[in-house]
């Protein structure tokens, strides 16, 4: 079974459902159906929560991670993280 990659960033982030959802823009069911594999956790954001989770294993990364995910939110954050790692 493949990881929920949702699932492992929210909880990552130390995030409910709905903070989750307020921070992707989306309703909050629509999370909960993706960690329960209901409904298809599109590209975009499987793509994201993917080199979110590569990036998290970084030391450096890991520890201004919280301050980066507040001060500029949590896409905005990963477009970075997903733009310095294809370098």
């Amino acid at each position: 079974m493949p990881e929920n990659t949702a699932k492992i960033t929210r909880e990552a982030l130390s995030l409910t459902q709905v903070q989750f959802a307020q921070i992707l823009g989306v309703h909050p069911l629509t999370v909960s159906k993706w960690e329960r594999e209901v409904s298809e956790l599109p590209a975009y954001y499987d793509a994201l929560f993917q080199q979110f989770q590569v990036a998290a294993k970084n030391k450096e990364v890991r520890e201004n991670l919280e301050r980066v995910l507040i001060g500029m939110g949590v896409i905005f954050a990963l477009a970075l993280l997903l733009k310095h790692l294809t370098k």
